[in-house]
């Protein structure tokens, strides 16, 4: 099995007026498969994915993109909500390396912005993962904003974030409290104090406030017309399994999976139960 390292598979290519990072690996003649990282402070594809590249990369020719505003990708300031934003440019980077279709793997924010691309390319779409999507799920049974969200209001709000509110948010992502290392804590922190990181989380943030209503996805879902897998840890504290429901309901071939004992973070705390889910309904 090749050894994937953060060098050996990093890329750039443009995408549209903008450049964005990517990481890829596996074989080049495979089904293609796009996975679209979360939001948090000094979030990047190959942050939230790299643990999970070698499986997927056995498999398919695997995708990491750092959507724009984050790792090493452009930090242009939207001209619409980020969900429409990043879609337009993650199709637009599939155009310039001749993709003419892909399975998505979105987790969190990432998982608004790949239905978004399922809603507004239904053609560019075979199969969609969606992990805790943002955008599509309602709070029926828990408060809004919920312990992630404030935990993350928090530390982006603060004129001088510390390490103490880096681990407080890393801490509602995930059930197993272990998990948090000092190690995790002071990479994700550096990640995250870096000019570029804040200026590109601001930008994504205030894309939301000026055009509130893209971010109301949930509305419409039903027309999403791909295989639809929904994944939750039943313990999330950022997007609360309960608000799974209404995606459930109103996508025609849609499928929940709950994995038990995890929080916000499946691929990481269920790691081998995820992939294994995951290829096989790729792949089927």
């Amino acid at each position: 099995m090749p050894i994937h390292t953060y060098e050996n598979t990093s890329r750039t290519a443009a995408a549209g007026p903008l450049t964005l990072h990517y990481h890829e690996a596996g074989p080049a003649d495979a089904p293609v498969l796009v996975m679209l990282h979360g939001g948090g402070p000094g979030a990047s594809g190959w942050g939230n994915f790299a643990d999970n590249l070698p499986h997927f990369a056995e498999r398919f020719r695997t995708l990491l993109i750092d959507q724009p505003g984050y790792g090493r990708s452009d930090l242009p300031e939207p001209d619409r909500d980020y969900f429409s934003y990043s879609a337009h440019a993650v199709v637009a980077l599939m155009d310039e390396l001749r993709i003419p279709r892909a399975h998505f793997l979105g987790t969190s924010l990432g998982g608004g912005t790949a239905a978004r691309i399922a809603l507004g390319h239904p053609d560019r779409v075979g199969r969609l993962l969606l992990n805790a999507p943002a955008g599509l799920s309602l709070n029926l049974f828990s408060a809004a904003p919920t312990e992630g969200l404030r935990r993350l209001i928090e530390f982006g709000g603060s004129p001088e974030p510390t390490r103490e509110q880096m681990r407080a948010f890393l801490s509602t992502l995930v059930h197993d409290p272990s998990l948090v290392t000092d190690a995790l804590v002071e990479e994700r922190y550096a990640e995250a104090v870096d000019p570029r990181a804040r200026l590109g989380s601001a930008r994504m943030a205030a894309s939301f406030a000026k055009w509130p209503e893209g971010s109301l996805l949930w509305r419409e879902t039903h027309r999403i017309g791909c295989p639809v897998l929904l994944t939750w840890g039943r313990e999330d504290r950022v997007t609360p399994v309960g608000g799974a429901f209404v995606a459930l309901k109103a996508i025609p071939d849609a499928r929940l999976h709950v994995f038990p004992r995890c929080g916000h973070l499946v691929q990481a705390e269920a790691a081998e139960d995820f992939q294994r889910l995951a290829a096989d309904f790729f792949l089927h």
